[in-house]
């Protein structure tokens, strides 16, 4: 976990996550794309009185008339023309507003949980998939709102407006065309239940992907060093080659649709074609409602059938966009529901902690899931102000989630938590962790200068404080050696013992630090630097409460008091 400062004015805002709030967000959403869809709709219908116009100008044509008689419909044409333009235009830019809108509302949900979930919850994505889901992914609902949603409302007005105009010119032609719309919607949805489950496939693999690069990147030199490129780089390899399967299994999907829409459509349009070219003919004379077709009725039908299929073949067209944008959302509301969430509200005030403090923990339990066993249960433990406590026990038996439930990173299923005469529950929780610092064993490092890894932007913090932090953890001649120089991301350029000595740095920049919560501080460290981590821990920790959990009997040794957590058993040792 590294080295984290528990700041409440740091928390971000927390969104709803019932789906109740979720529900009333969406009501203004559907009713926004309604309204594009409806302007959409609208600038497709446009074209109706647009074709009237032309099939009017060419029957006047054939019949010998002259400029004069087609001028004004070339004007209303023209005006049709720029009306129709402006509300698709209009109807596609609130479309792609809302669903922009709708993007940055579920990231921020999605963010927020993650930045609320415990550091210990098991179900927790890696941080690689979660970036992937957040950051790329996420991108997919945009086309699915700004396109889907409008197209698929366009697809089911303007066929029937059309129909509806068709209908009283020629009953067969509106026959041909009520025959051949049904087929194309059948087997888009046929085509949709597959391309779902392939789209949900494809960004599982490319979540997986990112996470494994990301993985691999930051133990770039653990895998050099254990001589593991090529097993990393067949991996790799193989990852990529199942991400380009799945990808060219979507791919296959939509152009399936996409072809068998065109075949109904053009076959659609032949169709009428053909009626209309052979009634023009007089080789049939049935199908209207009286007589048979003139110029001016058989140009209207023929402008108006690939118009009839348009609105269809514009949904075929975004068809996969729905398939890859619920998949996405889908990925979006699993981050944001959530599972262990740290205790504690964004609103707390900093700084309610006077003094080292006393803290006792009450008939504590905890577990994981409401499945998993309890891996504490009924424990108990007093310590006095400023005592510095060590946890000795194997791994697993409990010692880093005692730290995370006092730190309130994690809820207990029972019992208490109190933190100098205040109980750790939501309402405290952002407060008390203000007094805390974290010291883990693997602290983050952050592209920057070392004084700017010290004071980590925090208000208030001065030059003179990050000089004294740097004496308190004997990184002083590391700071005068780097100057203004960067670290790498990750710590690039640094030791595992310089690397923890900056945490507590970090720590000893806080200015209402009073716990300390440090987690194997010297674990994976030769003797000497596990000696300078101590000692540094050590300083930093007078007049403050300090609990390390602990495999180093040294550092053990070092402490007033030490507990020793074997399974179930918890056996109290007097200090030394």
């Amino acid at each position: 976990m590294g080295t984290a400062f528990f700041d409440a004015r740091d928390k971000p805002e927390v969104q709803p996550r019932d789906g109740d709030a979720v529900s009333s967000r969406r009501d203004p959403v559907k009713s926004g794309l309604r309204r594009a869809a409806i302007l959409q709709s609208l600038a497709a219908a446009f074209w109706i009185p647009q074709a009237a116009l032309l099939a009017i100008s060419g029957g006047r044509i054939a019949a010998g008339g002259g400029l004069q008689g087609v001028v004004w419909p070339a004007l209303g044409l023209l005006a049709l023309g720029m009306a129709r333009s402006c509300f698709d235009a209009a109807g596609g830019r609130l479309a792609f507003h809302i669903a922009r809108v709708e993007l940055s509302r579920r990231r921020q949900i999605a963010t927020a949980a993650l930045s609320l979930s415990s550091p210990i919850d098991r179900s927790r994505k890696a941080s690689g998939k979660a970036a992937s889901i957040v950051g790329e992914q996420a991108e997919l609902i945009v086309p699915y709102l700004a396109r889907f949603y409008p197209g698929r409302m366009k697809a089911s007005l303007v066929p029937l407006i059309i129909l509806a105009c068709i209908l009283p010119v020629s009953w067969i032609a509106a026959l041909v065309l009520l025959f051949a719309a049904p087929l194309i919607p059948i087997f888009m949805a046929l085509i949709g239940w597959r391309a779902q489950a392939a789209s949900e496939k494809q960004l599982v693999a490319t979540g997986g992907l990112n996470g494994f690069l990301l993985d691999r990147l930051r133990g770039l030199a653990t895998i050099r060093a254990l001589d593991a490129v090529d097993a990393t780089a067949l991996r790799l390899r193989r990852e990529s080659e199942s991400l380009r399967l799945r990808t060219m299994a979507v791919l296959k999907i939509a152009f399936l649709s996409s072809a068998v829409l065109e075949l109904f459509a053009a076959l659609g349009v032949a169709m009428i074609a053909v009626y209309v070219g052979f009634s023009l003919l007089g080789e049939i004379r049935f199908g209207t409602w009286a007589g048979r077709l003139d110029l001016t009725e058989g140009l209207f039908i023929l402008l108006l059938a690939p118009a009839f299929f348009e609105p269809l073949r514009e949904l075929s067209a975004v068809w996969h966009d729905r398939a890859a944008g619920e998949a996405a959302l889908k990925a979006l509301d699993t981050l944001a529901a959530g599972g262990l969430p740290i205790r504690g509200s964004a609103d707390a005030t900093v700084g309610a902690v006077t003094g080292a403090p006393a803290i006792r923990l009450e008939n504590l339990a905890f577990r994981y899931g409401a499945d998993e066993p309890l891996i504490l249960n009924g424990f108990n433990l007093d310590m006095a102000a400023g005592e510095h406590l060590a946890l000795l026990g194997a791994s697993g038996s409990g010692k880093s989630t005692l730290l995370s439930l006092i730190s309130g990173l994690a809820p207990c299923a029972d019992g208490r938590i109190v933190i100098g005469g205040a109980e750790l529950a939501d309402d405290t929780a952002g407060s008390l962790r203000g007094a805390m610092a974290w010291i883990g064993q693997k602290p983050h490092i952050f592209a920057g200068t070392i004084a700017g890894n010290i004071s980590l932007g925090r208000p208030g913090i001065a030059r003179g404080d990050v000089t004294d932090a740097l004496a308190t953890a004997r990184l002083e001649k590391v700071a005068e050696a780097y100057g203004g120089r960067l670290l790498g991301e990750g710590g690039i350029g640094l030791s595992g013992g310089e690397a923890l000595r900056l945490a507590i740095a970090r720590a000893a920049c806080n200015p209402h630090l009073k716990i300390i919560l440090a987690d194997e501080p010297t674990a994976h460290l030769d003797a000497a630097t596990a000696a300078e981590v101590t000692e540094s821990l050590l300083l930093l920790s007078r007049g403050r409460t300090l609990i390390v959990a602990t495999h180093d009997p040294l550092l053990a040794a070092r402490m007033h008091r030490t507990i020793r957590i074997d399974a179930d058993c918890i056996v109290r040792e007097a200090a030394e």
